[in-house]
């Protein structure tokens, strides 16, 4: 018998051990900052390449990537975050916030959602899926792109980081 494994399993616990995996990452970026002697809020401003988004923004589409994803496979309304943040604390909040609200989610929202028209909004117009196409062509790799962009921004910056920060260690 070959397993299976549902939307939600495949969407919910990857969507919050991103998460829970980014804070890791940027603690140990704040107290490298710390024990280096000079201001955490640097790093919130690093980028790879003048053309990209710094270490804040990345952040706030990881965060974003996972609770937006969550709610469209659901087929529900989800919760808009300001984009406030200016400092780690800041930060720590929002990634809190987006992990307790994945934690809403029962399997049976989520479950089925294979065929569900999923329609996203940009700026560059309308994109529609279904959703195992939107989990795993859309939102998963563009959780993963944020995170592993924001992961760079801090190894970049001297964070001393390796491979199990990123994937945890659970």
């Amino acid at each position: 018998m070959t397993p299976t494994i549902s939307m939600y399993g495949a969407s919910i616990p990857a969507f919050v051990r991103a998460l829970r995996n980014l804070r890791h990452v940027l603690e140990r970026g704040q107290a490298h900052a710390i024990e280096r002697g000079f201001d955490p809020a640097v790093l919130l401003q690093s980028r790879l390449a003048p053309d990209m988004r710094p270490l804040l923004n990345q952040v706030q589409m990881a965060s974003d990537t996972a609770k937006n994803g969550a709610a469209r496979l659901a087929g529900v309304e989800a919760p808009v975050f300001a984009d406030d943040e200016t400092d780690f604390a800041g930060l720590y909040a929002r990634l809190d916030r987006a992990i307790a609200y994945l934690g809403t989610f029962a399997p049976a929202q989520i479950d089925g959602s294979e065929t569900r028209p999923v329609v996203l909004r940009t700026p560059g117009g309308e994109h529609a899926f279904e959703g195992l196409d939107y989990l795993t062509g859309f939102a998963l790799p563009n959780l993963y792109f944020h995170f592993a962009t924001a992961y760079a921004i801090l190894r970049h910056n001297g964070v001393p980081l390796g491979k199990l920060d990123y994937l945890g260690r659970s």
